[in-house]
C-alpha cells in the first residue's frame, strides 16, 4: 500500500477552473505544509548538522563572495559607495533571487516523473507538487535573506526601513515561478528534453541578468534588452528596497504582478488540461 500522505482533496476528473484549483490548494494546505517539511528535512537527512546546513551554506557562500570580489578582484559596483563588502552584498542578493528561480525551474520537469506513484496508485492533487517545490525553495531563500540582512547590519551598521516592501516585490515573482513550474512539470512528462534545456536556460538568464553587474554597466542602447529577462526587474527592485533604501517602482511592480498572474493562470490551465494523459505516458 502506498505510504504517501493522505490528501484531503480527491477528484477523478482534474478541475480546470482557476477558483476550483485555488480552493483545492487551500483545502490541502496541511498536506502542502507536511510535504514542504519533508522536502526540506529530507535534503539534509543523514548529515550530522541536519537542517542547520540551510544556515551555514549561505554563510559560506557569502564569505566566499566577500573574499573573491572585495579582496582578490577588488571590484566596485557602479553607483555604489565603494565599500569592500558592498560588492559581495549586491551579488549575493542577485544570486538569492536567481537561486529561487533556478531551483524551482530545474526541478519542475521531473516532478511528475519522480512521483509516478501519485499518478498511478492514488487519487492525488498533482497540482500541489510545484507548490511544494516552491515552498521548500522559499524556505531556503528566506534563510539566505536573513544571512544577507545580518551581514548587511554588521558591515553597514543599519538596516533600511524599506525592507518592509520585500514581500510585495517577491510576490509577483512567486506567481511567475509557480506558473512556469506548472507548465514545465506537465510538459516534462511528454517531452523529456525539457529537463535538459531548463538547466541551460537558468544559466543563461543568470549571466544575461544583473546578477554580477549593474544594469548601467551595459551600453544604454542594450539596457532595454536586459529587461526582457524576467529576473532583471525583481533583482533590481530587491536591491532597491534592501540595499539602496528606496521604495519599489510601483508601476513596474503592478505590471509584473499582472504578468506573473497571467503566467500562473496559463501554466495551471496547461497542467490541468494535460494531466489526464500523464498515466498513459508513464
Amino acid at each position: 500500500m502506498n505510504s504517501a500522505p493522505n490528501p484531503t482533496f480527491a477528484s477523478s476528473r482534474p478541475p480546470t477552473g482557476i477558483l476550483h484549483v485555488i480552493g483545492a490548494l487551500w483545502q490541502n494546505r496541511s498536506l502542502i505544509r507536511q510535504m514542504i517539511k519533508r522536502d526540506v528535512v529530507g535534503r539534509y537527512r543523514g548529515s550530522v548538522l541536519g537542517i542547520v546546513w540551510s544556515f551555514f551554506n549561505p554563510v559560506f557562500m557569502l564569505a566566499v563572495y566577500t573574499f573573491v570580489f572585495s579582496v582578490v578582484f577588488q571590484a566596485r559596483w557602479g553607483g555604489g559607495t565603494g565599500d569592500k563588502s558592498e560588492f559581495a552584498i549586491l551579488i549575493f542578493s542577485g544570486m538569492i533571487v536567481h537561486g529561487l528561480f533556478g531551483e524551482c525551474v530545474t526541478r519542475a520537469p521531473g516532478l511528475i516523473l519522480s512521483n509516478v506513484n501519485y499518478v498511478k496508485k492514488v487519487v492525488f492533487p498533482l497540482q500541489i507538487l510545484p507548490v511544494v517545490t516552491l515552498g521548500a525553495a522559499l524556505f531556503h531563500t528566506l534563510i539566505s535573506f536573513c544571512v544577507l540582512l545580518l551581514f548587511y547590519l554588521l558591515t553597514q551598521a543599519h538596516l533600511n526601513w524599506t525592507i518592509v516592501y520585500l514581500p510585495l516585490v517577491i510576490l509577483p515573482y512567486l506567481l511567475l515561478i509557480l506558473g512556469l513550474s506548472w507548465f514545465l512539470a506537465a510538459t516534462g512528462v511528454f517531452l523529456r528534453d525539457v529537463g535538459q534545456t531548463t538547466g541551460i536556460l537558468v544559466t543563461v538568464l543568470m549571466f544575461l541578468g544583473p546578477v554580477f553587474y549593474p544594469v548601467t554597466a551595459l551600453p544604454e542602447e542594450f539596457r532595454p534588452l536586459l529587461f526582457l529577462n524576467p529576473l532583471t526587474f525583481i533583482i533590481e527592485q530587491t536591491r532597491e528596497v534592501l540595499i539602496w533604501g528606496h521604495p519599489p517602482d510601483w508601476a513596474g511592480l503592478g505590471l509584473y504582478m499582472l504578468a506573473g498572474a497571467s503566467v500562473a493562470w496559463a501554466g495551471l490551465f496547461w497542467f490541468q488540461k494535460t494531466r489526464k494523459g500523464f498515466a498513459d505516458v508513464l
